[in-house]
C-alpha cells in the first residue's frame, strides 16, 4: 500500500468526489482504525464488567439479561449491514460503538473462565495471525471468492454443530469444532479483505457512501477477528 501521496489523504479526509481507487490506502485504513477502536472498546468494557462484582452479576446471574444483551447485538449487526444505505455516517457509527459495548459486557465471562497471561498471550497471537491473513486477502491476485462460498458453507455447519452439541456435551466433538473454527476464521479474513477492498474500488466517488462501505468492512473484519480469538483462547487458554 502506498501512502506517499499525502495530497490524496487530504482530499480524502475532505470527503472530495475524487476517484476510490487512488485514495484506496487511506479508506483501508480507515477500515482498520475503526476495527481496532471497536476492539479497544470491547477490551476495556470487558475488564470493567469483569472487575465489577455488581455489573457481573448482573449479567451472569439473570438469563434475561444476557438474553437481551445477545438480542440487542444480533439486532445491531442486522442493523447495520442491512440498513447501511439508510443510516447516516454518524448514526452507524455510533451503532458500531454501541455494539462494541454490549459485546464487551457479554465477553467479560472470559475473564473468569481464563487466565490474565492466557488472554494476553491468544490475543497477540490472534493478531498475528489476523494481520497475516489480512495481508494475504489484500495482496494476493488470486480470486478468493469460491473459497469465500465454501467457507461460509463451513460457518453454517459449524453453527449447526455449535447447537447440537450443546446438547450433547462431547468434549472430543467440542475441540474438534474449536479447530474448525479456526481455519474458518482465518480464511474468512483473507476472503473478506479481498472483499472489502474490491467494493471500496468499485465505489463512485469519495464521500459517505464509501465511507459507509469501510465502516461495515470494519465490523466484518472486527467480527473475524473477535470469534478467531475465542476459537483460539478454548483451544490455547489457561482456565481459572
Amino acid at each position: 500500500m502506498d501512502y506517499n501521496n499525502d495530497f490524496e489523504i487530504k482530499e480524502v479526509a475532505r470527503g472530495t468526489d475524487m476517484p476510490v481507487a487512488s485514495a484506496l490506502p487511506a479508506l483501508m485504513r480507515k477500515v482498520y482504525v475503526w476495527m481496532t477502536l471497536a476492539l479497544v472498546i470491547t477490551g476495556f468494557t470487558a475488564y470493567a464488567v469483569a472487575t465489577s462484582p455488581g455489573l457481573l452479576m448482573t449479567i451472569v446471574g439473570n438469563r434475561f439479561v444476557l438474553l437481551g444483551l445477545i438480542v440487542a447485538e444480533l439486532a445491531l449487526v442486522v442493523g447495520i449491514s442491512g440498513a447501511i444505505n439508510r443510516l447516516s455516517l454518524a448514526v452507524a457509527t455510533l451503532m458500531f460503538v454501541l455494539y462494541s459495548v454490549i459485546n464487551g459486557a457479554t465477553l467479560s465471562v472470559v475473564f473468569l473462565a481464563f487466565t490474565m497471561s492466557s488472554i494476553t498471550s491468544v490475543f497477540f497471537i490472534t493478531a498475528g495471525t489476523f494481520a497475516t491473513m489480512a495481508l494475504v486477502g489484500y495482496t494476493t491476485k488470486k480470486d478468493l471468492t469460491s473459497m469465500g462460498r465454501m467457507l461460509f458453507m463451513a460457518l453454517i455447519g459449524l453453527v449447526i454443530a455449535t447447537v447440537v452439541n450443546m446438547f450433547m456435551r462431547s468434549s472430543g466433538l467440542d475441540m474438534i469444532l474449536n479447530y474448525v473454527g479456526v481455519l474458518v476464521f482465518v480464511g474468512l479474513t483473507a476472503y473478506d479483505t479481498q472483499k472489502i477492498k474490491e467494493q471500496l474500488m468499485m465505489a463512485d466517488n469519495m464521500g459517505e457512501a464509501a465511507q459507509k462501505v469501510a465502516l461495515v468492512g470494519a465490523l466484518t473484519l472486527y467480527l473475524d477477528f473477535i470469534n478467531l480469538f475465542l476459537y483460539l483462547l478454548r483451544i490455547l487458554g489457561k482456565r481459572e
